[in-house]
C-alpha cells in the first residue's frame, strides 16, 4: 500500500502518493471556498444596497435579536445536537411556507390583475368537463381501440375549450358553429362572484390534494373530512380578507395555496413521524418570535430599516425617479413568460425525449440529433433572441415584443435543456422494470406510460423548474425581439407587450442610468429577481432530495 513517505508506480497510474493526494484535495476544497466567498461577499453588498439593514434603530435590531434569534438558535442548537431529522423538518415546514407564499402572491396577482376570476373559472370548468368524461372511459379502455380513445380525448377537449370550428377556424376565417364551453360560462347571465369562483378553483383544487394525502395516512373517511375542512377554511379566508380590507381573492389564494398545504404537510409528517413532531416546536419559535418582534416594534415606534424592498416597490410601475419606481408590470410580465414557456417546451421536451430514449433506434440519424441538442445547449442566449426575431417576427409576421413571442424564445432557448435533463431522468429508470413490464404482457407505450414516466417524472420536473430558472433571468432575447425595456401596464393577453424583472433591471442601470437608480432601484430589481430564483430553485433541490431518499 502506497504511503505519504514511500510513492510507489503502479502500471497504469504512475506514481501514488497519499501527499499529492491530500494537496489536490485541499486545492480544490481552496478553489472552492474561493469562489462561493467571492459570491457570498458580491450578494451582501447588493443586499446592503438594497434593504439598508443599517438604518434601523438600534432598538429595532435589539427586539427581533431577543425575541427571533436568540430563541431560534437555541432551539436549533438543541436540536441540532438531539434530533437532526427533527430540524430538518421544522426547516422545511418555515422554507415551504416562505415559498409557497412567494407563488401565492404571484397567483393572486394574476387572478386579480391579469386575468380575470371569471375567464380562470370558465377555463377550469372548460378542462374539468371533458377530463371526468375521459376518466369515465378507462373502465372501457379494453372495448375502445386505442386510436379513437386518443382521438374521441382530443376532440373532447378541443371542443371544450375552444368550440367548433375554434382556433383553427377562426384563422381560415370560419365562422364559429358550436360556442366552447368556456364562452357558454363567461356567457351566463348571472355568475357567483370572484371570491367564490377563486374559493372553487383552488380551494377545491388544494381539498382534493389535501384530502387524499391524509386519506393515505389515516383512511377515506378522514381524508374526506379533511378535504371539506380544507375548502371551508379557504371560503372562512376569502371572508375575512373581505372584511380586513386584505382582499377577498387574494387571501383565498394565499390561504388555498400557501397557508393549507404548509399545515397539511406540517400535521401529516408529524402524524406518520413521531420522532420529528419536535421539528414543530422550532416552527412555533421561528413564526413566534417574527410575530411577537413585529408587534413590540410597532407598539414602541421603533424605526426598521429602509429598505427598497418594500410594498410600493413590489406593486408600483416604473417612475423617472427612483424612489418611486417600482417593478410591478415587470413581475407580472415574468409570471406570463414563465408560464407560456413552461406550456410550449415542457410537452414538447418531454415527447422529444421519451421518443429518443424509448422509441428512436440507434444509427447515425439519431446520433446526429443528440450530437446537436448537446451543441444547443450551450449556444448563447443572444442567438436564440436573432432566431426569434427572424423567424417569429420576420417571417411568420407576428408583432414584436409580446407575451407569444417572448415566450416562444424563451422555449427555444430552454428546449435543449428540457430534452436533456428528461433524457437523463428517463435513462436512470432500472432496465428492470421495463423487462418486468414487457414480461406481464404490457406494449412499449403501455411501458413507458405506466412504468418509465412515473419512475422519472421527479427528474424530468426538476430539469424542467431549473431550466425556467434560467429562463427567467434572461435578458438578451427579449431585447433582441423587441420588448419594451419599460412597460407601465400589466398584460392582459398573449398579444400585449410585455417587459420582465431583468430587462426592467436592465434599463434602470442603462437607459435611466444615476446614481440613485444605481444604489437604489437596480438593488432592490437584483434581491427580487434573486429571491424568485432561489425559491424555483429551492423547489427543483427538495424534489430531487426527496425522491433520491425514497430510492
Amino acid at each position: 500500500m502506497a504511503t505519504e513517505n514511500d510513492p510507489r508506480t503502479i502500471s497504469g497510474f504512475g506514481q501514488v502518493s497519499r501527499t499529492t493526494g491530500t494537496i489536490f484535495r485541499y486545492l480544490l476544497m481552496a478553489a472552492t471556498m474561493f469562489g462561493i466567498v467571492t459570491l457570498a461577499v458580491l450578494l451582501v453588498y447588493v443586499a446592503n444596497d438594497a434593504l439598508q439593514p443599517f438604518t434601523a434603530d438600534p432598538a429595532w435590531h435589539l427586539t427581533f435579536f431577543v425575541t427571533l434569534v436568540v430563541p431560534t438558535v437555541l432551539a436549533g442548537g438543541y436540536l441540532y445536537q438531539r434530533n437532526k431529522s427533527a430540524l430538518s423538518f421544522g426547516g422545511m415546514v418555515i422554507g415551504m411556507l416562505v415559498v409557497s407564499l412567494m407563488f401565492a402572491s404571484g397567483l393572486a396577482l394574476v387572478l386579480i390583475d391579469i386575468i380575470p376570476p371569471l375567464v380562470a373559472f370558465s377555463f377550469v370548468v372548460a378542462f374539468v368537463l371533458p377530463a371526468l368524461v375521459v376518466v369515465g372511459l378507462t373502465k372501457y379502455d379494453r372495448q375502445i381501440p386505442f386510436g379513437a380513445r386518443v382521438g374521441l380525448t382530443g376532440a373532447l377537449f378541443y371542443l371544450s375549450l375552444f368550440g367548433f370550428p375554434g382556433f383553427i377556424g377562426s384563422t381560415l376565417g370560419l365562422p364559429s358553429i358550436i360556442p366552447s364551453v368556456a364562452d357558454l360560462v363567461q356567457s351566463l347571465p348571472v355568475v357567483p362572484t370572484p371570491w367564490v369562483m377563486v374559493s372553487l378553483m383552488l380551494g377545491g383544487t388544494a381539498a382534493v390534494v389535501i384530502g387524499q394525502y391524509f386519506g393515505d395516512i389515516r383512511g377515506d373517511k378522514t381524508g374526506l373530512a379533511v378535504g371539506v375542512a380544507t375548502f371551508v377554511l379557504t371560503a372562512v379566508g376569502a371572508l375575512v380578507g373581505s372584511m380586513t380590507g386584505f382582499g377577498a381573492v387574494a387571501m383565498a389564494t394565499i390561504t388555498s395555496v400557501s397557508l393549507l398545504p404548509t399545515a397539511a404537510y406540517a400535521g401529516g409528517n408529524a402524524l406518520t413521524n413521531e420522532e420529528d413532531r419536535t421539528g414543530l416546536v422550532f416552527v412555533a419559535v421561528v413564526l413566534g418570535g417574527t410575530l411577537l418582534g413585529a408587534f413590540v416594534v410597532n407598539t414602541l415606534g421603533f424605526a426598521g430599516p429602509q429598505s427598497w424592498v418594500d410594498w410600493q416597490f413590489l406593486t408600483s410601475a416604473h417612475s423617472g425617479s427612483a424612489e418611486n419606481a417600482g417593478l410591478y408590470p415587470a413581475i407580472g410580465g415574468s409570471i406570463l413568460l414563465m408560464c407560456t414557456v413552461a406550456a410550449m417546451s415542457f410537452p414538447v421536451g418531454v415527447g422529444a425525449a421519451v421518443y429518443l430514449e424509448e422509441y428512436a433506434p440507434n444509427n447515425k440519424f439519431t446520433r446526429f440529433i443528440d450530437v446537436n441538442i448537446s451543441n444547443l445547449a450551450g449556444v448563447p442566449s443572444v442567438v436564440y433572441g436573432l432566431l426569434g426575431l427572424g423567424v417569429f417576427v420576420n417571417y411568420l409576421g407576428q408583432p414584436t415584443g409580446t407575451v407569444l413571442i417572448g415566450g416562444a424564445t424563451l422555449s427555444l432557448l430552454i428546449l435543449p435543456i428540457v430534452i436533456i435533463s428528461s433524457r437523463e431522468a428517463i435513462r436512470s429508470v432500472p432496465n428492470d422494470l421495463r423487462q418486468a413490464s414487457y414480461g406481464m404482457g404490457a406494449t412499449r407505450w403501455q411501458t413507458v406510460r405506466n412504468v418509465v414516466l412515473p419512475e422519472s417524472f421527479p427528474g424530468i420536473l426538476t430539469g424542467t423548474i431549473l431550466a425556467l430558472g434560467r429562463a427567467i433571468g434572461e435578458t438578451a432575447p427579449l431585447i433582441m425581439i423587441g420588448a419594451p425595456n419599460v412597460l407601465f401596464n400589466l398584460p392582459t393577453e398573449l398579444s400585449s407587450k410585455v417587459s420582465a424583472m431583468p430587462l426592467q433591471v436592465y434599463a434602470w442601470s442603462s437607459l435611466f442610468a444615476s446614481e440613485d437608480f444605481y444604489t437604489k432601484a437596480v438593488p432592490a430589481g437584483v434581491v427580487v429577481l434573486l429571491a424568485v430564483l432561489l425559491a424555483m430553485n429551492s423547489v427543483a433541490i427538495v424534489l430531487r432530495n426527496k425522491y433520491e431518499r425514497e430510492s
